[in-house]
């Protein structure tokens, strides 16, 4: 079998999920794959750049981070890319004001964005914060715009292992209410 560095040839960099590649998520934020650790340090030391993703929607990436630090990664904020920050890349460049319906721990995120006078809504797995009264808010919104804009963090089943209420089924029907066409990237 070939060497680690003859099978890596040409290859520059690598970009890693987070959540069950490198920890799963659980009682007191998770536990480290078995391995993952070390795996990491290891392509850290090699010549290749390292960056991560993940669709977490509920942390801020620095409490990601630092809850990945607490585990034993060597992992920066700065090499995370999140569904919060690219959301407010996009915010910014199209001069949104959005009318947030998300977690609590993601709020830091978008500190910085101008939430007056809302003429979008963002909606991403919101936990406690999934009322009547803040869907209706959100629905309101949407339906005094000429053209609604609706942008979800995130879209994935609930299922045994993560049995929480996601954003989906209220992206779905925020949507439908105001009659938006919604087009999902496959996960």
């Amino acid at each position: 079998m070939a060497a680690w560095s003859e099978r890596l040839a040409g290859v520059r960099g690598v970009l890693l999920d987070i959540s069950g590649v490198l920890h799963d998520s659980g009682e007191g934020g998770g536990v480290p794959i078995p391995g993952s650790v070390e795996a990491l340090a290891r392509l850290k030391r090699s010549q290749l750049k390292v960056r991560f993703c993940t669709n977490e929607s509920q942390k801020s990436r620095g409490d990601l981070v630092g809850l990945l630090r607490h585990m034993g990664f060597d992992i920066s904020e700065g090499e995370v890319t999140a569904p919060a920050p690219a959301t407010c890349l996009i915010l910014k460049e199209r001069g949104l004001r959005p009318h947030l319906l998300i977690h609590d721990g993601i709020r830091s995120e978008f500190a910085q964005i101008d939430t007056s006078n809302p003429n979008c809504v963002v909606i991403a797995d919101a936990g406690e914060s999934f009322s009547y009264q803040n869907m209706n808010k959100a629905f309101q919104v949407l339906m005094e715009l000429d053209n609604p804009v609706l942008i979800s963090l995130g879209k994935g089943p609930s299922d045994e292992h993560h049995p929480e209420v996601k954003a989906d089924g209220y992206v779905d029907n925020l949507a439908e209410a105001v009659d938006l066409l919604l087009q999902y990237a496959h996960q």
